[in-house]
């Protein structure tokens, strides 16, 4: 890569980032002119890079011809869940894709069938949109099985939008295979592109393809980039696809009673109180994710992988149910994850005196450690205090955000010290000689002693830094170093 190609880069992520806090694009410029001494032509050049939208690749075909596999291999990485049974993505996913130097957004969709029992009519419904949003189509076929009444009815579909397809023969191993795809001309789809998605063969040349054919921008808006990023985590079943759908005021999960139908998790801009979020609705993790096999073992490891790029996480409770030790060590999870937390505990419109009266005192008892999380009570089917969301959401954001100054914080701990000593053990008394916050999001503190602090005394402390400071909605991490005695 050349110094200019290097710059561009740097200078693209850095004024991206300034961007997505809506400050004022002349302003970023100047900015950038001052650190670098570089050419305003130049930066307004690579200012503008970062917003265009870009290119929106839509996978398509019916259950278990190896889309999944196929996203993976042209992404480059494993994200897609992948396992050798149909209907195992149910959902449309967005990843983030790039083939020499050009970017574009690489949608997964489930399999795309004309039976109408179970799941599938809802997951077709979620073809269809991704269908009506692309830029470009893949439209993948199993050349071992040959051509189906359903890959005829998916052809059908899209004839109805004039976006460029390209035809994808998968599962062609060698020379031999690709002799026997001449039938797939029939379906009027031009040429069509061998591969084998699990071993990797043609995949170059696919991209090639790809990047050759899709338009320069997509006529969608590209807003992944930005907005603070919620997932939504939770037991499986207790409404987080049903909440992201309200907040969406669209079907953009695929939601049903049976529990785990959430498997990748969807990334969805939201608004509410006319503020964008990015949400994250993830797959419900199960109490024992070690004993599950197959796809649910796949679907834990991307939830706990949305968990960790995520700023905050909404902990969905389901009111009518006990809070069990699968909630608790969720939230477990995001403490150590270090994300700030929300609790939501949902339908509680349907709750009757008695029940409330019930859950407030499980909520006393089994969520006494997070107490300082915000609550919502809402209902996501009606959308009753929905909105009260937002309000729960900026105070753990400012919470986990929140630094104080080292002067402040030492003047808080002499005061602190001075009314409330260390126990002595052993015949001496640690003293806290020093503290500083070393970091933020989440806050975390480090207080350097004369020897050991007990950990009732560190908690003690954390609960005296919340009543003076706040933190609503973030974990806490406080780290004591000894000092080292100096040796003669």
């Amino acid at each position: 890569m050349s110094t200019e190609e290097e710059i561009t880069k740097s200078l693209m992520i850095e004024s991206q980032i300034w961007l997505t806090d809506d400050v004022d694009e002349d302003e970023v410029v100047l900015e950038l002119e001052k650190q670098y001494g570089l050419d305003e032509d130049f930066l307004d050049e690579v200012v503008e890079q970062p917003r265009k939208n870009r290119p929106r690749v839509v996978v398509i075909g019916r259950p278990n011809v190896g889309k999944s596999t196929l996203v993976n291999r042209l992404i480059g990485r494993r994200e897609a869940v992948v396992q050798d049974v149909p209907g195992v993505t149910r959902d449309r996913i967005q990843y983030d894709a790039e083939w020499n130097g050009k970017e574009f957004i690489l949608v997964d969709t489930g399999g795309w069938s004309s039976d109408k029992t179970g799941l599938i009519p809802k997951i077709s419904e979620q073809v269809q949109i991704a269908i009506d949003q692309a830029d470009l189509i893949l439209f993948i076929v199993d050349a071992n099985v040959g051509l189906t009444e359903d890959d005829e009815s998916v052809v059908k579909l899209i004839r109805r939008n004039k976006v460029p397809v390209i035809l994808v023969a998968n599962k062609v191993d060698g020379i031999e295979a690709e002799a026997q795809i001449g039938n797939l001309w029939s379906l009027g789809l031009g040429e069509p592109f061998p591969v084998s998605a699990l071993h990797g063969r043609g995949s170059g040349d696919l991209l090639e393809l790809v990047i050759n054919t899709m338009p320069p921008e997509s006529r969608i808006v590209d807003q992944l980039k930005g907005p603070t990023k919620v997932a939504l985590i939770g037991r499986p079943n207790v409404g987080k696809s049903s909440l992201l759908n309200k907040l969406t005021k669209s079907n953009r999960s695929v939601v049903s009673e049976i529990a785990g139908t959430t498997v990748d998790p969807v990334d969805e801009i939201v608004m509410i109180n006319d503020e964008a979020w990015n949400f994250i609705d993830t797959a419900g993790i199960r109490r024992r994710v070690r004993e599950s096999s197959g796809y649910e073992y796949y679907a834990s490891l991307r939830t706990q992988a949305a968990l960790e790029r995520a700023e905050i996480a909404l902990l969905i409770l389901e009111s009518s149910e006990t809070i069990t030790d699968q909630d608790r060590k969720l939230i477990n999870l995001v403490t150590e994850a270090g994300r700030a937390l929300v609790l939501v505990f949902n339908k509680w419109d349907l709750l009757d005196e008695d029940r409330r009266l019930l859950l407030e005192r499980e909520i006393e008892m089994d969520l006494h450690n997070v107490k300082w999380a915000p609550r919502v009570n809402l209902s996501a089917l009606t959308g009753w205090h929905v909105d009260r969301l937002s309000t729960a959401l900026h105070a753990a954001y400012e919470g986990w955000s929140t630094r104080i100054a080292t002067s402040k914080l030492n003047q808080f701990i002499k005061e602190f010290v001075a009314a409330n000593p260390h126990p002595v053990r052993g015949g001496k008394q640690s003293k806290i000689l020093f503290a500083t916050q070393i970091g933020q999001k989440p806050p975390a503190f480090a207080l350097f002693t004369t020897g050991l602090i007990d950990e009732s005394y560190t908690r003690f402390i954390e609960r005296r830094l919340r009543e003076e400071y706040g933190f609503i909605g973030s974990p806490i991490h406080i780290k004591v170093k000894i000092r080292e005695r100096r040796k003669r």
